[in-house]
This record gives structure tokens, C-alpha cells and sequence, in this order.
């Protein structure tokens, strides 16, 4: 149901939801669960404040969606991060500098007790926003919604995977710059760079497609090796090669979705995109996808027929501008366009 008076011409004011909707969560038909989470990131860090950078830049957005007119009328909704997660992790935060510092200038001693101490409170930490997530992904679904999560850093969606493992077989078309295959990364299990080793550890996941990688570990790329039926990557130098050498774009898109079953989660670490559009991610790499290769390949998905089971999208971090969160409001859009029945 649309509330009586909204003009979608109008300015969003202020006491609107994301994109400046005034749909409640029982009239939406799109749930966002904002994830406001980054214990275990090392480098550039802000992809806490990535949910509210979205949906205040979201705001700005005029909702006449080029490829989905009619998107705004069904409805998004965003959830809330519940407080208590926050503090957790404001306090643990702080323990997790420690250890990375400590690393970093290589006084780290795992078994000395404090160390081990921190490590089991984050690695509990984490499990617990991965039951929570998967909980309030069922409670939303029950209810015939289609859900996405907007991070924080890219550890987030193994609640998502851990929802799924039980219920689908599905592959995954991820669009990151890392391959994030690392057993665990500065001892961390849950890491960021981590999520994709930790969500093939679930049979459910039957393939993982991986879009505009260029930056990996000889451990991740053994890894790659190791598993060709379950992983397929198309590296960004790679794709650029045949396309100076004469390939469209198409074909390549055509051929990274024919990789892909008929059930897919998207995952998108925003970083995947040229660091242009994302200047303040935690791990910019050079080269990448443009925004309109990235539109254009899911929308070749969507018009493929795939079934799309979720979605979410990682690592935007507000700057001392709005472009982060502009550009993570666009993609967050297009993906609720390319999930929307």
C-alpha cells in the first residue's frame, strides 16, 4: 500500500525511509538489513557508517529507475541494527586493533592469554551476528519478503549463506576485487577476507563466481586450483585482455552467468568497481569494474531468468563527501530491481 499523498516527484523529507519511501515493513515487498559490523578489517576502516552513508545519500535519488520504472512501488523497507550488537562491537573493536597492531609490528604471541582472549571474544562475536542474521533473514522471509543486507565489511553475509544452507541448493556471483578465500586472515576466523572459504564449507553452495578479482594470495589461488567445479573466476586483467583483443562485454557477461545455476545469491564487495566510484572502501585495487558494466551484467542476469534468493552489498565507507554512499545507493537500488518479482 502506498500512503495516500506520496508524490514521488517531491523531495524526500526527513522522516521518510531510505530512498525517501513511506512504506512501513508491512507494506514493502524489499526488506534491507543494515549490518553495522567491521570487527576484523586491518587497512581503511568506516564501512561501519556504511549503512547510514547509503540511506542518507538514498535520499537524493530521483526513483524513476531507468531499467525498473515501477520499482519504487514496491516498496523498500530498512530494518535496524539491534543497539546491543553495536556496543559489543564498539568495545571489541578496540581489542581487535590491538592484535592487528601487534601483528603488525611483530610482537604478536598467540598464546599468551590476553591474545587468546580477545581472539575467542571476536571469533563468539561474530557467530553471534551470524545466528542473529540468519534468524531475522527467516523471520522476514516467512513473511514473503525478499531480503538484502547492506555492511559493514564483507564478513556479513555468511548469516545469509548459513540461512540458505539448509533450505537450496544455489551458486553465488560475487563482484569483489579479492577472491576473500583465505582460511582466516591475521588469526582471524571470521574475517572479511575470509567469507567465501567460510561459505564453501557449506555443500549447499555448489558454485561460487567470482567478477573483476585482482588482487589475491598464493593460498587463495591454490585454492581456485584445487576446486574448478565449485569456482570460477574471471580476473579483471583478464577480461580487459579480451576485450581490447575484440570481445564485447556481452559475451563475457553471457559467459560468467552461464557459469551460474538456476537459484543465485549476489554478493557485492563494492570494491569490485573502480576505485573511483568507491575512493574510501577499506582495500581500493586499481582497474575494475565501470558502474555500467556493472549494470549491465546484472541485467543480463535478471533477463537470463536466474532465480535471485538475495542479495548484499559490502564495504561501502562514508568519506568526507557523500560519493561512497551515492554511488553504494545506486548499486543497493539496482540489486532490490534485480531481486524485485
Amino acid at each position: 500500500m502506498i500512503l495516500e499523498g506520496f508524490n514521488p516527484n517531491n523531495a524526500a523529507t526527513q522522516d521518510a525511509g531510505i530512498y525517501g519511501l513511506p512504506f512501513t515493513e508491512e507494506d514493502a515487498q524489499i526488506i534491507i538489513i543494515p549490518v553495522n559490523w567491521e570487527l576484523t578489517v586491518s587497512y581503511g576502516s568506516g564501512t561501519f557508517g556504511g549503512p547510514e552513508a547509503v540511506k542518507e545519500a538514498s535520499m537524493q535519488m530521483d526513483l524513476h529507475h531507468h531499467d525498473y520504472p515501477e520499482l519504487w512501488k514496491k516498496g523498500i523497507w530498512m530494518d535496524e541494527f539491534p543497539r546491543h550488537f553495536k556496543t559489543v562491537h564498539a568495545g571489541l573493536r578496540k581489542d581487535a586493533k590491538t592484535l592487528i597492531e601487534a601483528i603488525e609490528n611483530g610482537v604478536m604471541d598467540e598464546k599468551k592469554p590476553k591474545y587468546k582472549e580477545i581472539y575467542e571474544s571476536i571469533r563468539k562475536a561474530n557467530e553471534d551476528i551470524r545466528y542473529w542474521l540468519s534468524n531475522r533473514i527467516a523471520y522476514w522471509k516467512e513473511q514473503g519478503k525478499i531480503v538484502g543486507l547492506l555492511g559493514g565489511d564483507h564478513s556479513i553475509p555468511l548469516g545469509y549463506h548459513l540461512y540458505l544452507s539448509d533450505k537450496v541448493k544455489y551458486g553465488v556471483l560475487q563482484v569483489d576485487a579479492h577472491l576473500d578465500l583465505r582460511n582466516a586472515y591475521e588469526g582471524f576466523k571470521y574475517s572479511h577476507a575470509s567469507i567465501f572459504y567460510n561459505a564453501l564449507q557449506f555443500e549447499a553452495l555448489e558454485k561460487l563466481v567470482q567478477v573483476g578479482i585482482r588482487d589475491y594470495c598464493e593460498e587463495e589461488a591454490e585454492m581456485v586450483k584445487a576446486n574448478p567445479d565449485r569456482i570460477k573466476v574471471f580476473f579483471d586483467r583478464d577480461m580487459r585482455k579480451r576485450m581490447f583483443e575484440g570481445e564485447s562485454w556481452k559475451s563475457i557477461s553471457d559467459e560468467i552467468i552461464a557459469e551460474l545455476p538456476d537459484k543465485v545469491y549476489v554478493s557485492i564487495d563494492i570494491d569490485g568497481l573502480d576505485p573511483v566510484l568507491c575512493p574510501n572502501t577499506g582495500t581500493p585495487v586499481p582497474g575494475g569494474l565501470q558502474f555500467e558494466e556493472f549494470i549491465y551484467l546484472l541485467n543480463r542476469l535478471k533477463a537470463s531468468g536466474k532465480e535471485i534468493l538475495g542479495f548484499d552489498l559490502c564495504e561501502v565507507a562514508p568519506g568526507d563527501d557523500q560519493w561512497d554512499g551515492n554511488v553504494g545507493a545506486r548499486v543497493l537500488y539496482q540489486l532490490c530491481g534485480l531481486a524485485a518479482e
